[in-house]
C-alpha cells in the first residue's frame, strides 16, 4: 500500500527521522522531540515526506529510517559490523524475503537488522544478555522486531537442538568459536545454503577456512574487507589519509547437500 507521494504507507509504530540541514532526530508519531531549534510536536498521522515545524517555526522534513540512518542511530554495544562488510554478506549470499537465517554473535544487531529488513526471518544468538537487550531495542527501532528473534545463549550450546529443526538458508557467525559452528554447518543448512564467518584477525579466518574444508563445504572463499574513501580538493584527488580502510576478513562457503554416492 502506498501513500499519495508514491512511497509505502508506514506502520503506525514505525519511527521516523526528522531532518533539518545537518541535524537529524529519531521521532515517534504522536511524540515530542526537543531540539536546539525548538520543540517538535509530531502528529500521530504523519507520513514520510511530510514537513513539521518546531514551536520556533523551524521546518523539519520527515523521512523513513533507511539502512544508513539506522547504522548511525542504533545504540552501540561495541564495534558494529560496518556497512561494507554487511554489503558483501548480502551480495554473496543473496539473503532475501522468505529465507531463514541463523546468526550468532548479535552484538549491536546491525547485521541481523539489515538481513531482517530484506524480509528474511532471522534467529540470532548472543551470549551477553546486555548486548542482546540493546539489539532487541535496535530491532524495534528498525521495525523488524517481528522478523528478528534474539536468544540470550551461546549458539554452541544450542546446536544439537537447532540441527534437529528446520534447516536454514544462511548461517552468519561473528564469534570467537565460529570454527566449531562451521563444523556443524551441514546439519544446520539447507542444500545450497551459505555459511559466512566474520573474523577480526587472519588467524581466525584461517581456522574458519580449515573448518569449512573439513566439513566438506564448497566454494570456500576468504576476503579481506577494505574500503578507501576519496578526497577531492583544490590540491588534487587522493584516498583520504584519515580512518582505517581495513575492517576484517569474511569467509564464505556453501553447503552442497549432495545425495550419498
Amino acid at each position: 500500500m502506498s501513500d499519495e507521494r508514491g512511497g509505502r504507507s508506514a506502520d503506525v509504530e514505525e519511527s521516523l527521522l526528522a531532518v533539518h540541514r545537518d541535524r537529524s532526530y529519531v521521532v515517534e508519531r504522536g511524540g515530542r522531540q526537543g531540539t536546539d531549534l525548538g520543540v517538535l510536536e509530531i502528529p500521530p498521522d504523519v507520513l514520510p515526506g511530510d514537513i513539521v515545524e518546531t514551536h520556533l517555526g523551524e521546518r523539519f522534513r520527515l523521512r523513513r529510517l533507511r539502512g544508513p540512518d539506522l547504522f548511525e542511530e542504533m545504540e552501540r554495544s561495541g564495534a558494529p559490523m560496518m556497512p561494507r562488510d554487511i554489503g558483501l554478506i548480502l551480495g554473496h549470499t543473496g539473503v532475501a524475503s522468505g529465507d531463514r537465517v541463523l546468526d550468532a554473535g548479535t552484538g549491536t544487531g546491525v547485521l541481523a537488522v539489515y538481513m531482517a529488513r530484506t524480509g528474511a526471518t532471522v534467529h540470532s544468538y548472543e551470549s551477553d544478555e546486555g548486548f542482546a537487550d540493546i539489539a532487541r531495542a535496535n530491532a524495534r527501532l528498525a521495525g523488524v522486531a517481528d522478523g528478528l528473534a534474539i536468544t540470550s545463549q551461546d549458539i554452541t550450546t544450542a546446536i544439537d537442538e537447532l540441527a534437529e529443526g528446520e534447516a536454514f538458508d544462511v548461517l552468519t557467525l561473528d564469534t570467537a568459536d565460529a570454527p566449531a559452528v562451521v563444523a556443524r554447518a551441514p546439519a544446520l543448512l539447507t542444500p545450497g545454503g551459505f555459511c559466512v564467518v566474520y573474523s577480526p584477525f587472519l588467524e581466525g579466518a584461517r581456522e574458519s577456512v580449515e573448518a569449512a574444508r573439513d566439513a566438506d563445504l564448497a566454494d570456500i572463499r576468504c576476503f579481506e574487507t577494505i574500503q578507501r574513501r576519496m578526497d577531492f580538493d583544490e590540491r588534487g584527488s587522493r584516498p583520504t589519509p584519515a580512518g582505517v580502510g581495513h575492517t576484517g576478513y569474511l569467509t564464505i562457503a556453501r553447503y552442497r547437500g549432495l545425495p550419498p554416492a
